[in-house]
Parts: C-alpha cells; structure tokens; sequence
C-alpha cells in the first residue's frame, strides 16, 4: 500500500493532481486509514501512470476518461481507441501548422527588427508596428 505522497512520486505527479483525478472520477476513491489517510494500491499506480501518460501526450481530460474506460474493457473494439488516437493526432498536426505560421511570423518581426532599427529607441521598433497592424 501507498501514501498519497508514495504514489505521487512513484507516478510523476503532484498530490494535488491525485486528489483532483480522484475528485473527477478517473481515479476511483482511495481506500482510508482509521486515521484519514489516503491508501493506494499497484492498481492505482498503474491507473495514475496511465492516466499521466495520456496527458504527457496532450489527450485532453475527456479522452482520457475515454481511454480508461476502453483500457478496462474487455467487450469494446480497439478500434474506439484508434479513432481517439488519430482524432488527437490531427488536433496536434493542425497546432504545429499554426506553430509553425507562428514561427514564421516571429522570425521576420524578429529580422524585421535587426535589420531597421535595433539600436534605436525602443518605441519606434517596427515590431509594434507589425503588431499593431491589422494583417
């Protein structure tokens, strides 16, 4: 059996993270001491590394509600578990096209400034020029 503050460091999380999975129900309910104290089990372990890996990867909170109930199944297909996995999978391709609009931006503001004013008064850089523009 574990503390709260064994299995948050056994897991890679803090305790309140525990505590508010606990409090949404992904993770279930800690057994308790006579005294209150919260008491996990290498199921929890298991649970919580799980549940932390599919946030590492950026699944937001309802997929990963998903994702436990489809790991703890035995009677639904794989293949709900595919179609959130490449559902996210898009979501991340369109961010790093934005990132990457974004970087682009960044570098000509960024050339923008070494080449006409770096070295002048800060107020007339023509970064606040481009980001005041409508385009």
């Amino acid at each position: 059996m574990l503390s709260i503050g064994k299995l948050a460091k056994a897991a890679g999380v803090t305790t309140p993270t525990i505590r508010y999975y606990e409090e949404i129900g992904l993770l279930p309910a800690a057994d308790r001491t006579q005294s209150g104290q919260r008491m996990y089990g290498a199921e929890d372990l298991e649970r919580l590394t799980f549940i932390r890996r599919c946030r590492d990867f950026g699944f937001g909170i309802e997929q990963v509600r998903l994702l436990v109930g489809l790991s703890i199944s035995a009677d639904k297909d794989c293949r709900e578990v595919g179609d959130i996995a490449r559902g996210h999978l898009s979501e991340v391709k369109a961010r790093l096209a934005e990132l990457r609009a974004l970087e682009r931006s960044l570098e000509r503001f960024v050339g923008q400034c070494d080449a006409i004013c770096c070295g002048g008064p800060g107020r007339d850089c023509v970064v606040f020029q481009d980001l005041a523009s409508a385009s």
